[in-house]
């Protein structure tokens, strides 16, 4: 079991319910809960086939030098990038949206 956060913006209710189903929502659209590996990759499932236009960033806890990993759906502003085996976030520029 690790600790997992869903963050979402511009889902379709459906989306936003089932989350509910399997994590706390603790504030709008964000999602809290202890989850599996098994549960999370059911949850991000989920997200692939409701989210629609929507954009989602699933983070979890795991044993890396970070100490936590993230993945994330649809289009945003913010892009994970590979650095030298670090993940991190890059801005696009606000015309590249």
């Amino acid at each position: 079991m690790s600790m997992l956060m869903v963050v979402t913006e511009n889902v379709p209710p459906r989306l936003r319910g089932r989350l509910a189903i399997w994590l706390l929502e603790v504030r709008a659209g964000v999602y809290v809960g202890d989850v599996s590996r098994r549960i999370r990759e059911m949850i991000w499932a989920q997200v692939n086939a409701l989210a629609d236009e929507g954009n989602v960033v699933m983070a979890w806890a795991t044993n890396t030098e970070s100490g936590f990993e993230f993945q994330t759906y649809g289009t945003n502003r913010r892009v994970p990038v590979d650095h030298d085996g670090l993940r991190l976030v890059s801005f696009l520029p606000v015309e590249k949206q």
